[in-house]
């Protein structure tokens, strides 16, 4: 009994055992079945709800969208040599989190960059993910820093600019900035022509980040490269042009210069060069000043360079003839109560010798005769008061006051050069009209991409026989007897051409003690194929362009013409350019060692007196006959030397220049004796 019923309760046992046993199971089921749907239900709200945003966020993950930018276009002058172009350069970066030891980067990077190392510690110390320390750096230093792996420095390839030739035409070529952003001269004129252009491509990365591939629209397949620019420079022809300002400044003690060659037929420019020179590759560490283009920039007086205008505007009205005489008021004319001044007592001169001799008591005359209406207009039709429109960006416009603004004595004034600015290029502008028998055409300075503004329909401003005619005056300033351009005189070839001595006006008002010195020139003198214009601003002690200027014209003209196979027959002279026998006897005298000299000394040519040169150059009255011998400085070489040949003595001459800076023996002692085999001395301004 007892026995049954223990296997009773056993049984019962088993029972419940097996009970809770299912119960767990359904348990499991059930957890196992809500956490099935729930992760069915989660991968369904993932794949259809968040789906698409989840999709771009794991595009964004391995695939990224990157720009790039192509290279800048180069620059070449009209024969294809390069004057800019982009290179290779290497920046230093840095990405401070990731540095262990500020101090010993900074010390590291300033050794090799030679850069203070505190001043990149600072850089260092920046919250930014990412700086430079340097950029453009060379291959020298670009290797050590390779060689030191310093953690968290990074070298990266980037373009930058060069220019080959370094200053040469400086400014007009102008220069690009840090990020290859054209910012002056041409760089920034056609900056959308010559930059490279941008492009966004797809890139697919891995987990690590790492580049795997360009899709179909990458980088491959764009050509992001920039144009290139042709320019109307002649590289060789700008290099003379240069190397002739650079002496004419430097040797007359100029404050600055700028010199243009242009072609007639074309008004292509061949040559613009501004003195002192700009180094493009160097524009960080350089004087704003120097990078200034000072052609097209700069406002001036033009001087009597104005006076071949002046005379062609009275010969196409008709008013003048070249006979025409004018009396000239034996050196002063009283306009109101202001009065005109001539450097020498002229009486009466006619049209050509008013410019010949260069009168500013002619030319005002003949611009009264005018009167003012027709004067504007005539500033107008030459280009004044408006820029060229070559594409160089700030151009001067120059300064002519509206008519309304005139006073009487403004008419005379500015019909030799005063009481109205121009720039240099304004100036050639308008000398071009009259290289052109009397057809105003646009000057070129870019040959491609073609400009609209070069391609303006030419305008007639004077009458072709009206230009030739001062054309043939302006010969005359060059090779006829007291012309004031003379030394501009090249053997076998006619000259054309005009001087100009601006006084500058002062800061306080009024005029100053400091001046202009121009000359313009045609080669040759009739139907002109090149003109040459040479400024020098500010030239001491003489300022007469015809003594400044005139020979940097006649030395870019010759070296032009021989380079472009124009030389001239140099076995004879141009017509009136033979010695004067005062420079002939020292010449001579100097062939064969020269009295006392004891040895050959070359001679410069003759000097000219320019604008009627002041008084003080002038030989005075009785010289001849002292009898002591004066004092010679500040006069022309060519006066001092016909002097002292009529004595029967071939003076020595030390240093170059045009005139006389100190003599031996000194002022005021006796003449010296042919017998007696004196030296006598003469010095000249020497360039600085």
């Amino acid at each position: 009994m007892r026995n049954g019923t223990k296997k009773v309760a056993s049984e019962r046992d088993q029972k419940r055992v097996r009970d809770w046993s299912r119960a767990k199971l359904t348990f499991v089921g059930v957890v196992f079945a809500l956490v099935l749907t729930g992760l069915w239900v989660r991968a369904g709200y993932l794949q259809i709800v968040q789906g698409p945003d989840l999709a771009r966020l794991a595009l964004r993950q391995h695939m990224a969208s990157e720009s790039d930018r192509g290279e800048r276009g180069q620059i070449f002058d009209r024969s294809g040599r390069l004057m800019a172009k982009t290179v290779e350069f290497t920046a230093v970066s840095v990405r401070p989190k990731e540095l262990t030891d500020l101090d010993a980067a900074a010390n590291q990077l300033g050794g090799i960059l030679r850069i203070k190392p505190a001043w990149i510690k600072k850089k260092l110390e920046s919250t930014k993910p990412f700086v430079y320390i340097s950029r453009r750096v060379d291959d020298k230093a670009s290797a050590e820093i390779r060689q030191a792996n310093i953690p968290g420095v990074y070298l990266e390839a980037e373009h930058g600019r060069s220019y080959p030739n370094r200053h040469l035409a400086g400014q007009v070529l102008g220069f690009v900035g840090m990020d290859d952003q054209g910012l002056e001269g041409l760089e920034l004129s056609f900056d959308d022509w010559l930059a490279g252009r941008r492009a966004k491509y797809a890139v697919q990365r891995d987990a690590s980040g790492r580049k795997l591939y360009f899709d179909a629209q990458g980088r491959e397949l764009q050509n992001l490269r920039g144009h290139d620019l042709t320019l109307t420079l002649d590289s060789q022809i700008q290099y003379f042009a240069e190397e002739e300002l650079a002496k004419a400044v430097t040797a007359n003690h100029g404050k600055a210069g700028t010199c243009l060659v242009v072609h007639v037929p074309t008004g292509e420019i061949l040559a613009w060069a501004n003195y002192p020179f700009f180094n493009p590759n160097a524009s960080r560490n350089i004087n704003p000043k120097e990078g200034r283009n000072r052609s097209a920039l700069d406002v001036v007086e033009p001087g009597s360079t104005m006076k071949p205008l002046i005379i062609a505007a009275a010969l196409q009205e008709g008013l003048v003839k070249p006979e025409t005489s004018f009396f000239c008021e034996n050196g002063k004319f009283k306009v109101g109560v202001s009065t005109i001044k001539d450097t020498h007592s002229y009486g009466d001169l006619t049209v050509s010798k008013i410019i010949r001799w260069s009168s500013n008591i002619g030319a005002a005359k003949i611009g009264m005769l005018l009167g003012p209406k027709r004067l504007h207009a005539y500033f107008e039709k030459c280009g004044f008061g408006v820029p060229t429109g070559l594409p160089l960006s700030g151009e001067g416009k120059g300064l002519v006051r509206s008519l309304k603004d005139w006073q009487p004595i403004d008419t005379a004034t500015v019909s030799f050069g005063q009481g109205v600015a121009v720039t240099p290029i304004q100036l050639a502008q308008a000398f071009l009209i009259l290289a052109n028998d009397g057809v105003k055409k646009p000057l070129k300075l870019v040959l491609d991409p073609p400009q609209a503004a070069a391609d303006a329909a030419p305008v007639r401003v004077f009458d072709a026989e009206v230009a030739r005619t001062v054309q043939r005056m302006m010969r005359e300033v060059v090779h006829e007897e007291k012309g004031t351009g003379r030394i501009a005189q090249i053997e076998g070839v006619e000259v054309g051409g005009k001087t100009g001595t601006a006084q500058k006006a002062s800061p306080t008002g009024g005029y100053g003690d400091k001046y202009l010195a121009s000359f313009v020139a045609f080669v040759p003198a009739e139907t002109p194929q090149y003109l040459v214009m040479v400024m020098v601003d500010e030239p001491e002690p003489s300022h007469y362009g015809g003594v400044v200027s005139a020979p940097a014209v006649r030395e870019v003209m010759q070296k032009t013409l021989s380079y472009l196979g124009h030389a001239p027959d140099t076995g004879r002279l141009a017509k009136g350019a033979e010695q004067t026998p005062a420079a002939a006897a020292v010449a001579d005298g100097q062939a064969a060692g020269g009295k006392g000299s004891g040895q050959k000394t070359d001679i410069l040519p003759p000097p000219v007196i320019d604008d009627a040169l002041a008084e003080v150059v002038a030989v005075p009255p009785g010289l001849l006959d002292s009898p002591a011998i004066p004092n010679f400085s500040g006069m022309p070489l060519r006066r001092v030397v016909e002097i002292l040949v009529s004595k029967g003595i071939v003076p020595k001459i030390e240093g170059q220049g045009l005139v006389v800076t100190k003599q031996s023996p000194a002022p005021g002692a006796p003449w010296p004796g042919v017998e007696k085999n004196q030296e006598f001395v003469l010095w000249l301004t020497r360039p600085s």
